[in-house]
């Protein structure tokens, strides 16, 4: 999901953001190149970092810890930098929480498996 929002998000068209309502036009011609760069590292890094832990690579922790790192960022940008929450609401602060909580469970899971001995 995180994959197909960002190449959705990085290939969107002048005609596909002139769709948008007016607020939302304003957050997404206003990106600034960071927080792109954040959203990708968020995104293939919580990948990778996933596919490092399912073959129990100790490699997975600072992948997941950048990807982290990635949605923090991010997040920070949404929800202090602009007014993405006056735009969507309460509702379209659902998805981020549970992005944010999946991502600091995945770097305490991995944290965990390097002190049990499970990944090497």
């Amino acid at each position: 999901m995180g994959a197909m929002a960002f190449i959705m998000q990085m290939t969107m068209t002048a005609e596909q953001i002139a769709a948008l309502p007016e607020k939302q036009q304003m957050l997404y011609q206003d990106i600034p190149l960071w927080v792109n760069i954040a959203f990708g590292c968020a995104v293939f890094g919580g990948a990778l970092g996933c596919i490092a832990l399912v073959f129990k690579k100790a490699i997975a922790l600072p992948i997941l810890l950048i990807s982290l790192i990635g949605v923090l960022v991010q997040m920070f940008h949404a929800f202090i930098l602009t007014n993405s929450y006056e735009v969507f609401g309460p509702g379209g602060a659902i998805m981020p929480m549970l992005v944010i909580v999946i991502a600091l469970f995945l770097v305490w899971l991995t944290i965990n498996a390097k002190v049990k001995g499970w990944i090497a």
